[in-house]
Order: C-alpha cells, then sequence, then structure tokens
C-alpha cells in the first residue's frame, strides 16, 4: 500500500508539472498583450507607460525565467497574484471554487442516478420501447453540444416557462438564501449532468446485459432469489467496474464542460473565471486553475482505485 501511494504520488507531481508547462507555453503563444488587457478600452497610454508596466510585473524577463520563478513560489504554496486584479491568486480561486464543486458535484449525483438506472432498466427490458426510448436519448444527448442544450434549457424553462432563473448563482434579497441556491444550481448542474448520464446509460446497459449472461446469474435465480435482489446484489455489483471506470474517465469532461456551462449561466465559478484569465492573458490565474483542475482529476482517478478494490475484493491496491 505504501508503495503504491509513493508511486502515485510521484506520477501526480509529474503531471502536475507536465500539465503547468503545456498551459504556460499556450499562454505564451496566445495572440495579445496581457497589458492591454489590463488597461480599460478608453485609456491612452504611452508606449514608456506600457513598458514601465511590464517591468514592474516582470513581463519582459524571458518566459522559462517566468516559470521557473513561478514554480519556485508554487511549491511553497504560493501561486502569486493576479495581473489584473493584482489580488492573491488563492484568494479569488478560493472564492470560487465552492460553487464549481456545487456544479460539478451536484452535476455528477445527476448524472449517476439518472444514468445508470436508465441503464438498468434499458438492459432488464432489452428490446423494448423503453430501451429503444432510452437508447434514442443517450445519443442525443451525447451528440448535441452543451452550449447549445444550455441555451436551449434557459430559453424553454426559464424565458417561455418561467421555471427558474436565468442566470447567476443567486438572487439579492431571497427570503432563503439555500433554496434559491439550489433554484439556480437546478438548470446549469442538469445541463452538465446529461452528457454523462447517457454514457453511464449506454455503459451500464451492455455491462449489466453481459454480466445477465452469467452462470452465477442462472444459479442464483435458482436459489429462489426474488429477481431484484438477484440484479441489484449480483448483477450490478459485478457490473459496476466499467461504470466506476467511465465515471473516472468522464471527469475531465465533467469539469471542462463546466467552462461552458458556467459561461451560458454566468455562474460565478472556476470555469467563467478561466475563461476570463485566459482572455487576458492573466497566466498566474491561468496556470493556478490548470493545476487545480489537474489536482482534481488525479484525487478522482485514485478514488476510482479505491471504488474498484471495494468492489472487487480480488483488486488489491499496490
Amino acid at each position: 500500500m505504501t508503495h503504491y501511494l509513493v508511486r502515485r504520488l510521484l506520477h501526480a507531481i509529474t503531471i502536475l508539472i507536465g500539465i503547468s508547462v503545456l498551459v504556460f507555453i499556450f499562454v505564451e503563444v496566445a495572440p495579445g498583450d496581457a497589458i492591454d488587457s489590463m488597461l480599460p478600452p478608453e485609456s491612452m497610454p504611452t508606449p514608456e507607460a506600457k513598458e514601465a508596466m511590464r517591468e514592474r510585473l516582470g513581463l519582459n524577463d524571458p518566459a522559462p525565467v517566468r516559470y521557473v520563478r513561478w514554480l519556485g513560489r508554487a511549491v511553497q504554496g504560493d501561486l502569486g497574484y493576479s495581473l489584473t486584479s493584482r489580488k492573491p491568486v488563492t484568494d479569488i480561486i478560493m472564492v470560487r471554487l465552492p460553487k464549481t464543486l456545487q456544479l460539478v458535484g451536484t452535476a455528477m449525483v445527476i448524472s449517476v442516478i439518472v444514468g445508470v438506472s436508465t441503464g438498468i432498466i434499458s438492459a432488464i427490458r432489452q428490446y423494448s420501447w423503453i430501451d429503444y426510448l432510452a437508447t434514442f436519448l443517450s445519443f442525443f444527448w451525447l451528440s448535441i453540444p452543451g452550449f447549445f442544450l444550455g441555451l436551449m434549457m434557459i430559453y424553454l424553462f426559464a424565458v417561455k416557462l418561467g421555471w427558474f432563473p436565468v442566470f447567476g448563482a443567486s438572487t439579492a434579497g431571497a427570503s432563503n438564501p439555500i433554496l434559491d441556491r439550489l433554484h439556480h444550481l437546478v438548470l446549469p448542474a442538469t445541463v452538465l449532468g446529461l452528457e454523462l448520464a447517457a454514457a453511464l446509460t449506454r455503459y451500464t446497459r451492455a455491462s449489466l446485459l453481459e454480466v445477465l449472461k452469467a452462470d452465477y446469474m442462472r444459479t442464483a435465480r435458482a436459489k429462489g432469489l426474488r429477481e431484484r435482489l438477484v440484479i441489484v446484489r449480483h448483477g450490478l455489483k459485478n457490473a459496476l467496474i466499467p461504470i466506476i471506470t467511465v465515471i473516472a474517465f468522464r471527469m475531465p469532461y465533467l469539469i471542462s464542460g463546466a467552462v461552458v456551462i458556467e459561461t451560458v449561466f454566468q455562474w460565478p465559478g472556476l470555469g467563467l473565471l478561466t475563461l476570463n484569465a485566459a482572455n487576458q492573458k492573466d497566466y498566474p490565474v491561468v496556470l493556478a486553475l490548470a493545476l487545480a483542475v489537474t489536482l482534481i482529476v488525479v484525487i478522482s482517478s485514485f478514488l476510482a482505485d479505491v471504488a474498484y478494490s471495494i468492489v472487487d475484493p480480488r483488486i488489491r491496491l499496490g
């Protein structure tokens, strides 16, 4: 177990450094000037003033020097300051992180409940109208772009029906802040979780259909167990490995999809912050966000390995 944890830690450090290098290169070669994005459009600074500002922020140093300098501070827990707001990057992320975790966590819960339950029903009722309907909806949700689905949901459920707010995370002066936040959360979380729910439906159906043909399933039925117990205790438990894998591998897509969904719904989380920081070439914020997202993905991968060992005792960590 200790050797496994050490290997995973070294692997995670390598991934974090590699991602930070790639993101730094992409930000560096992106068109535009960070100084221009920091200045208001109506300002007319002289070239000397812009050069002095660039020198004060250290942007005139070579890119490798700036990266090594940033990495040295990051190892000590100092992620630097935002180039645009001049606030500590850690404080900026900690303000936005809870809202993104709420969005992604709720989307994950919705996708698992809807996807796994629909996949089970689809497998049990194979080739029925329910199975065909679930298959059609799964391919539909997988093929439709997230931003288009979000706009369509806003138009239908927010503008036309008025069931949900159009954008934002809360309403100023709401009598019940908790219910108000949940009210704002339902629509973006549902849109974000539908793609993963569709993938889980297909994988759950395929995995459970394969398990239902196994000999131990016929033996369980021959013992007189009820069909529900046979499916839950024997079928679903042995079909969970592929489902856990799908959830772990889809986590990066869920987090990256939050950038689009947060932009469409103006949800004040890390996704919207990432888009704004990239447009402003605020590389300390972009690098810190890339590390935060990568760390979440690495942790989810580790939790998937732990879940494997829990579901199947034959699998041992390390």
